[in-house]
């Protein structure tokens, strides 16, 4: 059996449209649909209702947790010899999930949908999401160009990936991180045709900064790269003085001041911030709450 997750927020328009491609994307397969109502503040929860049957579930959650959340719920109760995780909006196309299968009975114990063309989008949105993937690549270790949550994952590698019980978990990266056979498919992201975009420059920093957290230490190393930083602007003021330029007033030692001492408010600042990351998981509260399941 194949499970499909699809974490769901705020989504009351799309839900039905959802199930009907999905539907046409699995025909003659054994599959179940595990719509995720992550809290929704419109009709959501009454759509999946109404959509529910045989091979279509749906888990309430009591409020919003987010999607890293909603999509665990799903693969918790995901039942499947593989599982699939899908946007609600249709901007990661049914369509593809097909090729996935078959790549998958190849062999494949994960296939992720990597994005060839972004759709059409504002170039705002485009250059945080560059700079999210660049930042996420470079922290974590892998190649995340193109990444995005529409995976495919065994039953194996599922098992592997529900050990993790961390709060600030990151399921596209937690997918690469546990190993196993990969293969990629690739899909152009469809136009949003219904209902409005849930990630805005503010959110996509604040999830770059929490999932870099998550899986890198490196940003706490920014002393030593401020102690080398320090040095350099030493060696630079030197070769001034020893070439005639004269700074004036503002001597050398005032910038080496208020440079290391910026530089040690943002190296605070970081160690702050992954405390604060180290005091939420050991308060050890769930991940979410479920308030009812159809």
């Amino acid at each position: 059996m194949i499970s499909v997750v699809v974490p769901s927020y705020n989504e009351e328009e799309n839900i039905s449209d959802c199930r009907r491609e999905l539907e046409k994307a699995l025909a003659g397969e054994d599959y179940e649909i595990i719509f995720v109502d992550d809290g929704s503040k419109d009709k959501t929860w009454r759509r999946i209702a109404e959509e529910s049957g045989e091979r279509v579930r749906g888990v309430r959650f009591s409020r919003n947790f987010g999607k890293e959340a909603a999509i665990r719920a799903g693969l918790d109760e995901a039942k499947g010899d593989a599982a699939i995780v899908i946007d609600c909006d249709l901007q990661h196309p049914p369509a593809v999930i097909p090729k996935m299968l078959e790549k998958w009975r190849n062999g494949a114990l994960c296939v992720e949908g990597k994005k060839s063309y972004r759709g059409r989008e504002s170039k705002s949105h485009g250059f945080s999401a560059w700079v999210f993937n660049r930042l996420m690549s470079g922290s974590i270790g892998f190649d995340m160009s193109g990444a995005s949550d529409f995976i495919l994952l065994d039953r194996k590698p599922l098992e592997a990936l529900l050990r993790y019980n961390e709060s600030g978990s990151f399921f596209r990266a937690l997918a690469q991180y546990v190993g196993f056979e990969h293969e990629s498919v690739y899909y152009e992201v469809a136009a949003r045709e219904k209902g409005k975009g849930k990630f805005t420059f503010g959110v996509l920093v604040s999830y770059a900064l929490k999932n870099i957290a998550s899986f890198s230490s490196l940003p706490l190393l920014t002393g030593v790269f401020s102690g080398a930083a320090a040095v350099i602007a030493a060696l630079a003021l030197l070769i001034l003085k020893l070439f005639g330029i004269n700074l004036g007033s503002f001597s050398g030692g005032v910038i080496a001041l208020i440079f290391i001492g910026g530089l040690t408010l943002i190296s605070l600042g970081i160690v702050g911030y992954y405390l604060g990351r180290i005091y939420e998981e050991v308060k050890n509260r769930p991940k979410y709450i479920v308030e009812e399941r159809i």
